[in-house]
């Protein structure tokens, strides 16, 4: 056996004794091989070292003859750069790659201060969730962060993965609002918590596909308020009740579960509302596919200022849309071209270059049948 520190570990080790986090939570047992992600769990955890059982050494492989090489090898054929999507090469990135690690030890870790505050827990949790999530929003602009949670959206979870998603773009609407650190890091939290009301839900109601009974919606409809009583008293920021008990209210007194209307709803519940739309809109689910942000913007601008508080909505959309300025797209008749203008009396009908060099104004009357139907 052998106590390594944790930078100097390599997949494929055993350990020689159990894992054990400083709180006593044991995260592997004896005999585990280590791979890369089980490594990245260590250090979020902040575990220095461990015990592995002694590397085997293997034997030098004796060398093969080089092989002999013909005079004038045929090249080989390489893919166009312009074949590959942005997506395929943010995927392949080392930087989405622990941003990929980080975000499932993110969802590992709120699980784990979930069961704990259903257990009867607190608001001493509050430091470690945003410690814990401060590596995803750290280091990323707007952009890389929202592509980012694009591609991390196959991640089936409907309480854990939105819960982190919607703490992410929540704090972004925060920066663009001007926040203060300490507002940002509750509003963060807002997000992190704000659907604790659902693991109170039964599971085949969570997940069901097709529509909801009249009894499976008022469950459903009750999570708000049982996030709120799981959250009381215990410590936590007034704002963040709030948003867990009003995240589904709407300005217009459409919403749950009392139906406030504007000037009722909380800032930071208001927030957490257009922020919790869009993820779920962004999000595929079991009857569509996902919409891209485009699509989500002309659903805001269809019916979002009705129900949405007017300065926070309003500032969202016009962010998202500059945020994806210059990407290249794709419409709904299969043609491509790049953002070039975003119409801020418009903000989901761009001006589109399009590849054979047209410029097309989807705020024109004549483009009224197009639409992007996805960011390449």
């Amino acid at each position: 056996m052998i106590t390594l520190p944790v930078d100097k570990l390599e997949p494929g080790m055993i350990t020689a004794a159990p894992i054990v986090t400083k709180r006593g939570q044991t995260i592997s047992p004896t005999g585990t091989e280590l791979d890369r992600q089980l490594i990245a769990k260590l250090t979020f955890y902040k575990i220095e070292e461990i015990t592995v059982e002694d590397p085997i050494v293997p034997e030098p492989e004796e060398e093969e003859p080089e092989p002999i090489v013909a005079e004038n090898p045929k090249p080989k054929k390489n893919v166009a750069s312009d074949q590959i999507t942005y997506s395929q090469r943010l995927k392949s990135s080392p930087k989405f790659q622990k941003f990929q690690s980080d975000y499932a030890l993110n969802i590992s870790f709120l699980k784990e201060n979930f069961d704990a505050i259903i257990a009867g827990g607190g608001a001493e949790c509050s430091d470690l969730l945003l410690a814990n999530c401060e590596s995803l929003f750290k280091n990323n602009t707007t952009l890389e962060l929202f592509d980012m949670l694009s591609n991390m959206h196959s991640v089936e979870d409907p309480i854990y993965a939105h819960s982190l998603n919607v703490a992410l773009i929540a704090r972004c609407i925060g920066k663009w609002l001007h926040f203060t650190r300490e507002d940002l890091n509750t509003l963060t939290l807002c997000g992190l918590l704000f659907d604790i009301g659902k693991t109170q839900v039964p599971e085949e109601v969570l997940n069901k596909p097709g529509k909801y009974t009249d009894e499976e919606r008022e469950l459903m409809q009750s999570h708000p308020r049982l996030g709120a009583k799981l959250l009381k008293n215990k410590g936590f920021d007034a704002r963040i009740i709030a948003a867990t008990l009003q995240h589904h209210e709407r300005a217009d007194g459409s919403g749950y579960p009392r139906g406030l209307l504007d000037e009722e709803i909380d800032d930071f519940a208001s927030i957490i509302a257009i922020a919790d739309t869009y993820d779920a809109m962004t999000t595929a689910r079991a009857h569509r596919d996902p919409l891209c942000s485009f699509q989500v913007i002309s659903g805001f601008e269809r019916d979002g200022l009705q129900k949405y508080n007017t300065k926070y909505i309003l500032t969202f959309l016009e962010r998202i849309a500059n945020t994806y300025n210059n990407s290249r797209v794709i419409l709904n008749n299969a043609k491509t071209g790049r953002v070039v203008y975003i119409n801020r009396s418009n903000l989901s009908r761009p001006v589109i270059q399009m590849d054979d060099g047209d410029i097309l104004n989807l705020a024109d009357s004549g483009a009224a049948d197009l639409y992007i139907k996805s960011i390449l």
